[in-house]
């Protein structure tokens, strides 16, 4: 009888276990928007007010559904009015009865979008705007990224003052992270992942503290505000003094991007706690996906800081070339591009005969290559006869442009003692970071002069590399690099986007040395300093330059900073020609790919005029994006919002006229802007306008064409006029407006830009940004599959230092380099899809190219199944 009666309990048991995890499996998190006025008197402050309401819903919903208990993640101060909470589906629908109830969003998913910058920038110890702003002293960043490395050499003190008295934030003790970690450098370190466990329940956060075990925070951070740090290198390469672009200023980090995933909520959480403790830039290198603006968690939160008179700084996004790629087309904020330096990494490979040929290379292991034979395998496609090479140095032709990848993978397989590849693909530098045995690149002009000597060599051809060569003064530069993505805005087109353009391309900065940074042969190996690239690594950049600005000029707004940025920045390179866009043939660069220029922090010191603009400002242009009350009620947070004033019109220090791309027939038309700027000169002065825009059939006008100021803080108002066909070839044009100053070296110069691009599409993803490369290209499928056909064992995630103990196949290598930390995605083939990683019941998974990998543990590091794709993998994230 004991053996009938057993089972039906169990399936009882197990029903109902089955319910309640289904029900539970219901909760998910919301970010609620409150009116304020609606609060009873009868609450002390909101927190109480939205503890109750949360508790009042388990009157209005199912027994069932009180099972999930609600549960209050964050009380927001200033960021929004309003809350974020794990509710189930009847309890979010009863929450929208709530008296003060305006809207609510689901929580979304949050990815991962120096020894030479600040000398290529002209910062300079003795002049301009490091020793104006005492090099940023007192200034303090706050940082939302990964977390930081605190013992890094970046962050010692020495030479520090005192923490300002005004500052309020503080240490939170943590995993492997005490409060005394911190310094008179570190002043803050903070962690927000309450939205990411409510979330995902069954993860485990493998790092609970504001320590960095994926890097990128500590990179950013350090290149924002890094202290000096001498005899810094990546292996050899980029050798010299590190130190920030504000080096005595503090630094805040607030973690809210973990190797498990991150959440909107804990993002808003971060910049709200940021507010409160009294930071004076935020460096954000992550952005939005073309959401609304009164959609965007990120814009909701930004705007807050700009009311507190804090500066936000964040990246462009790296989806270029293709226009209307641009993350963080936010109006209040500073958006960055990502520009090249004078710098280049490479090799020399030494003829037989005794001729140096040049290439580029960032191979870390050992210096040099001495007198091996050298042999020519055409496209290296024979992976057999690569195999019997053995112990010489390989020639590899990319004749196509398109088969350098392969390349790359086989002769990594075939182990050779080394290799040249000679190719024209124009990014390159893919390949240099993710290239883990002894090789170099070189364009085909170089390239035929080593197949040249191979071909008539009598004797066997031999040669000598030698790694580790660092060229500075390199010209042209900057270029728009290809990955920068462009504008115009999706969430915002009538506000010209980027803003300006920043060193983004291999910069040298801080890195936590327990993580690996390259690999060579089947071994990891580690560094104290690492080179990354992406807007993510622009960003930080005019983080610190907006720093040194606010120590120069502490009354200036956010706005007056960013003015100052732009209307001085740098649209010549280093050969007196027109920056150019490597995404572009090389073309001259739009402010669609660069904004304003490269960034100058010597002359934004002392910009002549500003274009100001207050909270007013943005309220006008919200309210003529025809949003409703509400809408415009969510951003600003407040229900009093005046709607008689609306313009597109932005008090901006850029133009952009939108034409009509579905207009069938051509015909002449006026758009008209207004501007009003502010004397931050000394004294009187006068302007005087000039106008190019290299177009035939538009004519721009400035009336006055002359300003006349009589002191400093004087405001004087012009009008630009644009007249042109309503259809017109090219898809952009675009010139300039500068103001000159009479008798001084005054140019105030904003760029102009005319689009028929208004393809404005609303997605709803966020990104951050950290230095991946996105291009176009779509990659064959048919490489996914190979790649993605491994067997379950390699279809895992691990936290492996090493790969050479398991498996040590031909592509161990190429396994060990893939690092695969969430922020720290070594991939996107040339033309992938990004990869996207999320957390599970399981633990995590990873969906690339639209393929989903799922892992056991909920420590994911290192991604196997690409294995065999390494060799197309791109940098950073």
């Amino acid at each position: 009888m004991a053996s009938h009666s057993a089972p039906p309990l169990y399936v009882c048991l197990c029903f109902i276990l089955h319910i309640l995890t289904s029900t539970l499996a219901q909760s998910d998190n919301y970010i609620v928007y409150m009116d304020l006025s609606a609060m009873p008197k009868a609450f002390s402050g909101q927190h109480s007010w939205y503890s109750a309401t949360l508790q009042s819903l388990s009157k209005t919903t199912t027994t069932t559904d009180v099972l999930s208990s609600s549960k209050l993640l964050y009380s927001y101060n200033h960021v929004i009015n309003g809350f974020s909470a794990s509710l189930t589906p009847a309890e979010h629908e009863a929450v929208k009865s709530s008296p003060g109830y305006i809207s609510s969003i689901k929580d979304l998913p949050v990815k991962h979008d120096t020894t030479r910058s600040s000398q290529f920038l002209g910062l300079s110890p003795n002049l301009g705007a490091w020793p104006v702003s005492k090099f940023g002293q007192d200034v303090i960043i706050g940082v939302v990224d990964t977390g930081i490395w605190p013992e890094s050499e970046s962050f010692h003190d020495e030479g520090m003052t005192e923490i300002p008295s005004r500052w309020k934030g503080e240490c939170e003790t943590g995993t492997n992270f005490s409060s005394s970690l911190c310094n008179k450098k570190l002043i803050g370190a903070r962690f927000f992942n309450k939205g990411l466990i409510a979330k995902y329940p069954n993860i485990t956060i493998s790092m609970n503290s504001t320590r960095d075990i994926d890097g990128h925070g500590t990179h950013t951070s350090s290149t924002a505000a890094g202290n000096y740090v001498e005899a810094a290198s990546y292996f050899g390469y980029a050798s010299g003094t590190a130190g920030g672009m504000a080096p005595k200023a503090r630094v805040a980090m607030y973690k809210a991007l973990f190797d498990e995933g991150a959440l909107t909520s804990d993002i808003i959480a971060a910049i709200d706690q940021a507010i409160s403790d009294g930071v004076d830039v935020l460096s954000m290198s992550l952005g939005s996906d073309g959401l609304a603006l009164y959609e965007d968690p990120l814009a909701i939160a930004t705007f807050a800081a700009i009311e507190k008179n804090i500066f936000v700084s964040t990246s462009a996004g790296n989806r270029g070339p293709s226009l209307e790629t641009l993350h963080n087309g936010i109006p209040w904020v500073l958006t960055v591009a990502a520009g090249t330096i004078d710098r280049e990494f490479g090799a020399t490979i030494t003829l037989g005969n005794g001729i140096k040929v040049m290439g580029k290379s960032l191979y870390p292991g050992n210096s040099s290559l001495t007198d091996l034979p050298i042999v020519f395998m055409d496209q290296c496609h024979n992976l057999t006869q690569l195999r019997q090479v053995g112990e010489k140095i390989v020639v590899c032709e990319d004749k196509d442009g398109s088969s350098l990848y392969d390349q790359v993978n086989n002769i990594n397989s075939a182990k050779v003692a080394g290799a040249v590849f000679i190719s024209d693909y124009k990014d390159l530098e893919i390949f240099l970071q993710i290239t883990t045995f002894a090789a170099m690149f070189m364009n085909s002009k170089n390239g035929e002069i080593i197949k040249g000597y191979i071909k008539n060599n009598s004797t066997e051809p031999k040669g000598r590399i030698e790694f580790k060569i660092t060229n500075v003064g390199t010209k042209p530069a900057p270029t728009v690099t290809s990955y920068s993505s462009r504008g115009p805005s999706q969430s915002c087109p009538y506000v010209l986007k980027p803003d300006i353009m920043a060193p983004g391309d291999f910069i040298l900065a801080a890195w936590p040395p327990n993580l690996a940074v390259a690999a060579v042969n089947s071994k990891f190996v580690y560094s104290n300093f690492n080179l990354l690239s992406g807007t993510s690594m622009a960003c930080p950049h005019a983080s610190g330059i907006a720093a040194l600005l606010k120590g120069a000029h502490p009354d200036w707004s956010p706005a007056a900073v960013r003015s100052a940025m732009m209307t001085t920045a740098d649209t010549i390179d280093n050969t007196n020609g027109p920056i150019i866009d490597i995404g572009d043939n090389n073309e001259p660069a739009s402010p669609l790919a660069m904004g304003a220029g490269q960034i100058n922090p010597n002359k934004a010191l002392d910009p002549g005029l500003i274009y100001d603009a207050n909270k007013e400002d943005y309220v006008n242009l919200l309210c003529a994006l025809n949003y409703t009350m509400k809408q415009i009620q969510i951003v600003t947070r407040s229900s009093a919002v005046n709607c008689s004033t609306p313009s597109l019109d932005l008090n901006y220090p850029s133009f952009i006229y939108l034409l009509n791309p579905n207009d069938t027939k051509s015909e002449l038309k006026t758009v008209q802007f207004q501007r009003t700027v502010t004397n931050v000169g000394e004294g009187m002065s006068t302007y005087t306008a000039s106008v190019t825009l290299p177009v035939k059939g538009f004519k721009v006008s400035v009336v006055p064409d002359q300003l006349v100021f009589k002191g400093k803080y004087e405001k004087q108002s012009y009008k630009v006029s644009i007249e042109g066909p309503t259809k017109m070839r090219e898809t952009v044009v675009f010139g300039y407006l500068s103001w000159a100053e009479i008798g001084r070296n005054h140019v105030v110069k904003s760029p102009i830009v005319v689009t028929s691009l208004q393809n404005i599409e609303k997605k709803i993803t966020l990104r951050l940004r950290r230095g991946i490369f996105h291009s176009s290209v779509e990659i064959a499928s048919e490489k996914l599959s190979s790649s993605s056909s491994s067997s379950s064992s390699s279809s895992t995630l691990s936290t492996e230092q090493n790969s050479s103990s398991s498996n040590n196949n031909n592509n161990n290598s190429n396994k060990a380099l893939l690092d695969f930390k969430e922020t720290e995605l070594r991939l996107g083939l040339p033309g992938s899809k990004s990869a996207e990683r999320k957390p599970t019941n399981n633990g995590v998974s990873v969906s690339l190219f639209g393929k989903d990998i799922e892992n056991s543990s909920s420590k994911g590091c290192s991604l196997s199944p690409l294995k065999n794709i390494v060799s197309g993998a791109k940098r950073g994230f």
